[in-house]
């Protein structure tokens, strides 16, 4: 290299770590985090435009479970689950005449229920509607906008009796646009059904159980969570929060994942892969106009300001009682389901779960959010959980 040259990369050089220099001068509260304990996870995945974040991130659970119980990788077929639960949920709004919802979300135990139920295959076994044309990815807003009428067309029906032919017309639109579920496949030189496929897999599926946290019913007891997507109402134990924080670290801490459903709806989330649970009293007294104007803010500017407070967000405990008055009054709602896989500390000792999400390698993790404990224990609607996951004292109590 001549002088003029390696004159010239000095020069660059020094620009660089400068610029970097003012960047961290810029938002010197970035979390800078280090790794409690990170679990093996499948690749990340991305559900596109369709509400089936219920789908991904319980699939998504269940790998991770079949990787740790073998070692080995699958790549499960969100689309056989989402074609049988479709049917399964629309059979439901029919006897029920229409007076349930008929919708795209769902619960962690469809999931669980149709791999029961049905087996389940690998994703190169079903392929999606519309690949050979290069569209692999789900967008329901025209595959809805078909069936949810067709639906309620026939679950509102005027007539005194109605054939079953309306689940061949439905099962059309389904094979439309999810692909049409197979009943024999080959996977690695071996032919399957999806009931045998499922049982190769190497987990036992009554291992798995959900828990929650309210005090409108009694600790230490079942109900079946009162929230329209979980439609199926599967009964989850209903233990003290500070429980299921037990639960999710020692679940973490011995090689498990857990699926966590809850609402991602507060001003904390971001978009960038980090999550806070805001205390917007101290938000609003913090010094300055822009903090004086929280609550008149848009919500992208909130977004971008927890973003450079960082670490010094202000932020509330968890709470038994905030929890249950958000439920009630529709503030808290299961609209995400996402993958706890690891746990994680920033620069001043605060822990945060890392969670994998179903929106591809976005953010600034590449898929993955760091979310607060605050965050994800009053947040939390319901999760499920390997039996053997949950610690000793909890399982005796519960006799699980």
């Amino acid at each position: 290299m001549n002088n003029k040259l390696f004159l010239a990369a000095v020069a660059l050089f020094a620009t660089t770590i400068c610029t970097a220099g003012e960047n961290e001068k810029a938002n010197p509260n970035k979390p800078v985090f280090t790794v409690v304990k990170q679990n093996p996870i499948t690749s990340v995945k991305d559900q596109n435009q369709s509400g089936t974040c219920w789908d991904y991130s319980t699939m998504s659970y269940f790998e991770a479970e079949i990787l740790k119980s073998t070692g080995k990788t699958y790549d499960l077929c969100e689309s056989f689950v989402a074609n049988k639960t479709y049917m399964d949920r629309a059979i439901q709004v029919v006897r029920l005449h229409g007076d349930c919802q008929f919708s795209e979300g769902g619960a962690s135990n469809d999931v669980l229920y149709a791999i029961q139920n049905y087996g389940i295959c690998p994703e190169d076994a079903m392929p999606l509607p519309g690949t050979p044309q290069g569209d692999s990815l789900y967008n329901f807003n025209e595959f809805f906008s078909l069936m949810t009428p067709y639906v309620q067309g026939v679950a509102k029906s005027s007539a005194k009796k109605i054939s079953n032919q309306w689940k061949e017309g439905l099962q059309g639109i389904l094979d439309a646009y999810l692909g049409k579920c197979p009943e024999k496949f080959n996977y690695q030189g071996k032919t399957y059904t999806p009931q045998t496929f499922a049982a190769s897999l190497g987990l036992d599926w009554n291992n798995y159980t959900t828990f929650t946290s309210y005090t409108h019913h009694p600790f230490w007891t079942s109900f079946a969570v009162e929230v329209q997507d979980n439609w199926r109402n599967p009964l989850s134990w209903n233990i003290p929060i500070e429980d299921i924080e037990k639960i999710i670290d020692n679940a973490v801490m011995n090689g498990y994942t857990v699926a966590w459903g809850g609402d991602v709806s507060e001003d904390g989330f971001t978009r960038t892969g980090l999550a806070y649970m805001i205390d917007t009293k101290k938000m609003e007294n913090l010094k300055g106009s822009d903090m004086a104007k929280w609550l008149k803010l848009a919500p992208a500017k909130k977004k971008s300001l927890v973003d450079s407070l960082g670490v010094d967000v202000p932020e509330i405990g968890v709470s038994q009682k905030l929890r249950q008055e958000n439920y009630d009054n529709w503030q808290l709602t299961d609209d995400h389901g996402m993958l706890i896989y690891g746990i994680a500390k920033d620069q001043k000792g605060k822990e945060y779960y890392m969670v994998k999400n179903s929106w591809g390698e976005t953010g600034e993790y590449k898929g993955t959010w760091y979310m607060t404990k605050s965050f994800i224990l009053n947040n939390l609607m319901d999760m499920m959980i390997n039996k053997n996951a949950v610690p000793k004292d909890i399982r005796k109590k519960l006799d699980i």
